[in-house]
């Protein structure tokens, strides 16, 4: 009888799991915004995990106004000896790497041409930001966006290895 109530418990425990990567597949592939919050969650753990602590050595949404007053909140700062930062964007893009992946051999051209063109839009949404203007000599003349998914970038490398010499 308790073993029959353990099997139960597990089976009811795999259902939920189950539920629960369902509706966080439903809502990776659903609102950009909630891709991003996905992709600075994974960025922040990979931070903690290399041992920075948060306050100390990063600061995560760091609020600074631009030369004409409007308010920049990159996604990271990192703090580095010397006084000097690294500033760190998240960019998720799933939606068209999702469809890329899931695609018939048919659709997948389609699909591979709209996440490079994805990701080459956050590249230039991102050097537009100019986040390396807000720290004047304390930041270098550069900004690293952040793909939490290896395969997405990867993907986009391959068909078109000119996006990484122009990010």
């Amino acid at each position: 009888q308790s073993l029959k109530e353990q099997i139960s418990h597990l089976t009811e425990l795999n259902k939920n799991i189950g539920e629960e990567a369902k509706n966080l597949t439903n809502a990776l592939k659903g609102e950009s915004k909630t891709q991003g919050n996905w992709g600075e969650y994974i960025l922040e753990s990979i931070l903690e995990k290399s041992g920075l602590e948060k306050g100390m050595q990063y600061e995560v949404q760091d609020s600074q106004r631009d030369e004409d007053g409007k308010l920049k909140q990159p996604d990271v700062v990192i703090k580095l000896p010397e006084n000097k930062i690294v500033v760190i964007d998240s960019k998720v893009s799933l939606t068209d790497y999702e469809r890329l992946v899931n695609a018939e051999d048919d659709n997948k051209v389609a699909f591979l041409k709209a996440h490079v063109s994805s990701i080459k839009k956050h590249v230039d949404q991102l050097s537009e930001k100019n986040y390396q203007d807000l720290y004047d000599i304390e930041s270098p003349d550069f900004v690293l966006m952040f793909i939490p998914i290896e395969p997405a970038f990867a993907v986009v490398v391959n068909e078109d290895n000119s996006i990484y010499n122009k990010a």
